[in-house]
């Protein structure tokens, strides 16, 4: 179904964010705007040794984050969340070719999910407004979301480009289909 309202909400969790990142509440607010428009939300939870292990504490989604009862659930080892994961099958299974993406950490598992996505040919807009990441030696997390967001602008996928938008156009956009 095209015009399904879905949003992936990636690594959005208690130990991903024990590391300070740019406008952690701003942020926050902005992806819960988007679950609550959307008819379908996928959250994307990293796990790995060290504090990121599933059923920890550290692998759960931070505590003000809404959770619809019907999201979807898929756990990734690596940044790319399609790599040994189930995300094409649920994707599949609940005709999804479309979807926004948001959450954390933009230069990396939100970065390589979505170059992969796209390569794939799955539509997919970001929310320009609903990621962060944390200070890196190379730039400060300002910069680097800004950064992204130009990247993503013009990422170069012949037939499928990339939308960048903010959560208040994609919301408006939504509600009035």
């Amino acid at each position: 179904m095209a015009d399904k309202r879905v949003v992936m909400v990636v690594d959005m969790q208690n130990g991903v964010f024990a590391t300070p990142r740019r406008q952690q509440q701003e942020c926050v607010a902005q992806v819960n705007r988007l679950i609550q428009a959307a008819d379908r939300v996928i959250f994307i939870q990293h796990s790995e040794a060290g504090g990121l292990e599933e059923g920890s504490e550290g692998f759960a989604l931070l505590a003000e984050l809404d959770q619809p009862e019907d999201a979807l659930y898929v756990t990734k080892t690596a940044c790319d969340a399609f790599y040994q994961t189930e995300l094409e099958r649920v994707l599949s299974e609940n005709d999804i070719d479309q979807f926004v993406m948001c959450g954390c950490a933009t230069d990396y598992c939100v970065d390589t999910t979505l170059k992969v996505g796209a390569s794939k040919g799955y539509k997919i807009t970001v929310a320009e407004d609903a990621h962060t990441t944390a200070n890196r030696p190379a730039a400060e997390a300002s910069t680097l979301i800004a950064h992204y967001n130009e990247v993503w602008r013009t990422l170069t996928v012949p037939g499928n480009p990339v939308s960048v938008k903010s959560v208040e156009t994609i919301v408006a956009q939504w509600a009035s289909n």
